[in-house]
């Protein structure tokens, strides 16, 4: 080979040889680490506004929680913010499998309350990115029609 070719073919050999990120260094698992399976709670809808309504009344609204991860889903409880609100989840939902749905049922006394009420409904599961998942609901109650 004669000098002159020499150089223009290590910049040749340069350019086609696989630059050193290309391959994951020696115990470097980033490569082939995949995030681990886990469950992702939601609920539809997010809250819900009973609107207008008189005292002494029980208001009831169906919620859906869904589990859209890729782990069961364990509702580990559910509490609320007053005694004038209820939330129940039959047994059979209180593990959801990946993509499976259940029903959550939520009761609202309106008493002797005046004004908007706001009340919230608190679902504790084993969602990493989500301990606990907050439902609201809320009515204006009246006095009088």
């Amino acid at each position: 080979m004669s000098a002159k070719r020499f150089p223009l073919a290590l910049v040749v050999l340069g350019l086609l040889a696989p630059s050193p990120s290309a391959f994951p260094a020696a115990g470097d698992d980033k490569a082939e680490a995949k995030p681990a399976p886990a469950p992702k709670i939601s609920v539809e809808p997010a809250s819900f506004d009973f609107g207008k309504t008189l005292r002494e009344k029980t208001l009831e609204k169906q919620f859906s929680i869904r589990n859209f991860g890729d782990a069961d889903l364990v509702i580990e409880g559910i509490t609320t913010t007053c005694g004038c609100t209820a939330a129940l989840l039959d047994d059979a939902h209180k593990i959801l499998k990946p993509g499976a749905s259940g029903q959550l049922r939520v009761r609202l006394e309106t008493r002797q309350y005046s004004g908007k009420v706001v009340r919230s409904v608190l679902v504790r599961s084993n969602d990493p990115g989500q301990k606990i998942l907050e439902v609201k609901v809320e009515a204006t109650v009246q006095s009088a029609p």
